[in-house]
Order: C-alpha cells, then structure tokens, then sequence
C-alpha cells in the first residue's frame, strides 16, 4: 500500500481526498498548516506528498525548499489553485516535481501519485549519509569536513547508492545507471567500486560502503573498522 502525506488547510477538499485515496488502497496523513506538515515529513517516511502552495505558519514552497535542503528527495505534487506560468516557474524552482491545479479530478490525482511513487525526486540537491554530503548543484563531495576528488563513474555510482540509501542497490542496477545499454565487461564495476572505496572511506574510521553478498551494495553508517 502507497503511504502518502496530504498538507493542505482546506479541511473540506482534504477530508475528498483522503477517502477517495482510501477507496484507492492508498494510506494518507494529514497535516493541516505547513509547519504540522513539516513535522510530520521529519518524523515519517512517504511514498509521495501533496502539498498545498498557500498554507498557514509555512507556505508550501518554503517547506519544499526545506525538505530538499535536507536532502529529503520524497517527490512532491504541489496542488494549487494558482496556474500562471510564474507560480508553476517558482515551485519547480523550489523543489516540486509535478503541478495539480484546483480543481481537480481525482482519478488524475490518483494517477499522479502512482506515476510519483516510482520514482524518487530529481530535485533534491543535497544527498548526505552521516558525515558525508553530495552537493549535486555545486559538484562537490565532502566528507567530516573534507573535499573528496571523484571521477564521473564513481560520483554516478556514489549517487545512486545515496539516493537508494540504506537500501541496497544490485549490481545490475548500478551498471544500468553508470553505463545504460552499453555495459563494460564484467570487471569495470569492481574496479570502480574500489576506488571509490579508497576515496570515500579509506582515510576514515567508519566505513560507509558495504558489500551486500548476494545481493549488491548499500551505503549505510556501519562499524568501526
């Protein structure tokens, strides 16, 4: 079942909704003003959040903002009763993936939420587990402090893994993401894997890649070496 967060002040259109999405098999909380919606994104994890632009407290776009500075890549439909071409502008700019305009049908909301949930967002800028961080606008990796130098298939790999993580990502689905339909012979992947390794966590006390037997790699805080 789809987990959603709905954030929206309009009690009447929310209360249509959340029982629409359940007639869908789709969970949904609710927050009524955006500073309720934000502690609730801190809190939980969601397949999608559908936010509204004009709430109480936090309006939609500061808290968007918010959860992509944080490295929160959950994806995001904004619904808004606004439908120039500079207010779509400014919510993509800070962070939303797709636009719903009021009023709505909820057969195409429901269809949104699907086409979302099967991805993770694109918008989020800033990728980070424990002491390491990957700014995807500024091009830089940094670890406790430190500038970490990459090539383009480890920062491609690295990526990947974060925007997975904690999950583990299968090997196949790396070689998908680094090299698409022209895969490299069987050894790249390992060798790249190694140095990245060296680059990331060699100089460090906890290492943060991990090899899954099996199954792949995940990246995670794990033990002292």
């Amino acid at each position: 079942m789809l987990n959603v967060l709905l954030v929206e002040d309009d009690l009447d259109l929310a209360e249509t909704v959340i029982d629409y999405l359940a007639i869908e098999s789709i969970s949904c909380d609710y927050a009524g003003n955006g500073v309720a919606g934000q502690k609730l994104l801190a809190d939980n994890s969601y397949d999608v959040v559908l936010l509204d632009l004009n709430l109480p407290w936090l309006d939609g776009l500061t808290l968007c903002q918010g959860l992509r500075s944080s490295g929160n890549d959950t994806p995001v439909l904004m619904l808004t009763a606004l439908d120039r071409l500079d207010d779509k502008v400014a919510g993509f700019e800070a962070g939303t993936d797709d636009y719903l305009v009021k009023p709505f049908e909820l057969r195409e909301l429901v269809v949104r939420i699907h086409a979302l949930s099967r991805r993770r967002s694109g918008q989020v800028q800033l990728l980070r587990c424990a002491d390491l961080e990957m700014n995807l606008k500024e091009y830089m990796v940094i670890r406790a402090g430190r500038n970490i130098k990459l090539s383009p298939i480890a920062w491609q790999i690295l990526e990947t893994l974060l925007r997975a993580a904690p999950e583990t990502v299968s090997k196949q689905k790396l070689t998908d993401a680094v090299w698409g339909d022209n895969p490299p012979d069987s050894n790249s992947l390992k060798v790249h894997m190694h140095h990245l390794r060296k680059a990331v966590d060699e100089s460090f006390a906890q290492p943060l890649i991990h090899t899954i037997p099996g199954r792949g790699f995940s990246i995670k805080e794990g033990e002292q070496k």
